[in-house]
């Protein structure tokens, strides 16, 4: 089953504030469209935490 999520916060690699849509397939992350992965600033990033937390849920 495929989940489309939506997420708003803060990103540090754009200082913006922006929102990120999540699309999870049977509980796998399919498709994100940030640098969720690879980014920087990723320990630190609001948006990260919400996305790890989508993906325990």
């Amino acid at each position: 089953m495929e989940i489309e999520k939506f997420i708003s916060g803060y990103c540090r690699q754009l200082d913006a504030s922006r929102m990120v849509e999540v699309i999870l397939e049977d509980g796998e992350l399919a498709e994100v469209d940030c640098c969720y992965g690879n980014c920087v600033y990723q320990p630190n990033c609001p948006i990260a935490k919400e996305i790890e937390a989508a993906l325990t849920e």
